[in-house]
C-alpha cells in the first residue's frame, strides 16, 4: 500500500483549529503556520491567548455553551477547507459533569456546526484511551474495540465521542472524517500544564532529574506508549492535505515500561503489587493531594499497545522523535517549569501553586 497523494501545492488551505491553545492545539497551529500550502489558520479557544503565530487569527468560543457555541462555530467553519477538533477538558476531574459538557456535549456542538457548514474535512482528536482493555504483549490495529474504561471520565468520554463520530460518518458521508488515536503526548512547552493536570502542586521541580529519583515502581500492566506532541501535530497537518478517512494510531518506539524509566532516571525498579500502588494513588486523591483520579491508573494498566502501520502506509507519517526523546522533553520542561503564553500552558497560573491548592486540587478547570 502506498501513501495517499497530497493536494496540489497551489491549493491554499484554510484551517480552523478548535482547542488551539493546549498541548496539541498549540503544536498543530505551529505546524500549520509553517506549511506553505496553508494560507490561514483560525484558532478557537475558550480564552484567547497572548501568544501569536504567523497566519493565525484567534476567536473565543466556549464549546461547552450548548446552542450559542454552535452558531459561533458555524460562522468560523463557513469558509474552512478543514476543521481540526482538539478541544478537551481533563480537569476538573472532581466535577465530571463539567468535563462532560465540554468533551461530549461540546463535541456535539462542533459536529453540528461542521454539518451545517458543510466542511470538507473534520479531523478529530481521539486517544489510546478510547480503546477497550487489550494486550500488553502484542500490538493492536485500529479495529480494536473502542469501549474505553468505564471508571475514568477521560476514557469514558473518549469512547462516547467515538460513537458520536460513528453516527456522524453515517449521516454525512460527504464529509471526510479522520480520528487520531495517539499515545500519551509530551512536549517541553506543555510540561507545566501537564504537571497541573496530572501531578499537582506538590511536585518539587528540582527533583525531576536523573539521580534524584531512587526507585521506579514496577507493577503489572505498567507498559504504555508515548509520542512527542510535535510528531502528533505533523499527523494532523498531513491529514489536512491527504484524502484519508478513518482512525490512525500514533505512537513512537520504544514502549515505555518501568525498566526504561529506571534507566532514564538512574534509578532501580522495585516490584510493587498493583493493588498497593493503586491504593497509594487513591489515598493521594482522597486527601486532595493529587489531581488525577485513581480511575486513570486503572485505565492505564489496561490500555492496549497500538500498531501504527496504517498511519505510516496511508497517511505517510512516521515519528521523528522516539519515546525517550518525548519523555526527556517532558522532564526538562518539568524541571525548568517551561510553558507557553496561552491560558492552559502558562508556566504558573495566577497566584502560583498556592492558588492551585486553595482552589482545590482536581477542581480547577
Amino acid at each position: 500500500m502506498t501513501a495517499a497523494s497530497e493536494s496540489s501545492p497551489d491549493d491554499g488551505r484554510r484551517v480552523v483549529v478548535v482547542g488551539a491553545t493546549g498541548n496539541v492545539g498549540s503544536a498543530v497551529v505551529r505546524a500549520l503556520a509553517g506549511d506553505p500550502r496553508v494560507t490561514s489558520v483560525v484558532g478557537i479557544a475558550r480564552r484567547v491567548p497572548d501568544w501569536s503565530m504567523e497566519k493565525t487569527t484567534w476567536a473565543a468560543v466556549d464549546i461547552g455553551h450548548a446552542g450559542a457555541a454552535r452558531d459561533a462555530l458555524a460562522a468560523h467553519f463557513a469558509e474552512a477547507d478543514a476543521v481540526i477538533h482538539l478541544a478537551w477538558m481533563i480537569q476538573p476531574a472532581r466535577d465530571p459533569l463539567t468535563t462532560w459538557r465540554t468533551n461530549v456535549l461540546g463535541t456535539d456542538e462542533v459536529l453540528a456546526a461542521a454539518a451545517a457548514s458543510g466542511v470538507p474535512a473534520l479531523i478529530c482528536a481521539s486517544s489510546v484511551g478510547a480503546y477497550a482493555p487489550g494486550p500488553k504483549d502484542r500490538l493492536v490495529d485500529e479495529s480494536w474495540p473502542t469501549h474505553g474504561w468505564p471508571t475514568a471520565s477521560y476514557t469514558r468520554e473518549k469512547a462516547y465521542v467515538e460513537r458520536m463520530l460513528d453516527a456522524f460518518e453515517l449521516e454525512h458521508p460527504g464529509i471526510r472524517v479522520v480520528r487520531m488515536r495517539p499515545g500519551f503526548l509530551f512536549a517541553r512547552h506543555a510540561a507545566s500544564g501537564q504537571r497541573r493536570l496530572f501531578l499537582g502542586p506538590l511536585l518539587p521541580a528540582p527533583l525531576v532529574r536523573p539521580g534524584r529519583t531512587p526507585v521506579v515502581p514496577d507493577a503489572p500492566g505498567l507498559r504504555f506508549q508515548v509520542l512527542h506532541t510535535a510528531d502528533a501535530a505533523e499527523a494532523y497537518r498531513l491529514a489536512v492535505h491527504r484524502p484519508v478517512r478513518g482512525a490512525f494510531n500514533l505512537t513512537a518506539d520504544p514502549v515505555v515500561d518501568p525498566a526504561l524509566l529506571a534507566d532514564m532516571f538512574g534509578a532501580r525498579t522495585v516490584r510493587v503489587p498493583r493493588p498497593l500502588l493503586r491504593a497509594a494513588l487513591a489515598a493521594a486523591w482522597g486527601a486532595r493531594l493529587a489531581p488525577a483520579a485513581p480511575g486513570l491508573f486503572d485505565a492505564l494498566v489496561r490500555l492496549p499497545l497500538m500498531d501504527r502501520t496504517r498511519a505510516e502506509e496511508e497517511l505517510g507519517w512516521t515519528p521523528r522523535r522516539d519515546a525517550r526523546d518525548a519523555l526527556a522533553d517532558l522532564v526538562h520542561g518539568l524541571r525548568h517549569r517551561t510553558g507557553l503564553d496561552t491560558p492552559p500552558l502558562r508556566p504558573e497560573p495566577p497566584g502560583g501553586r498556592l492558588a492551585e491548592v486553595a482552589t482545590g486540587v482536581g477542581r480547577r478547570a
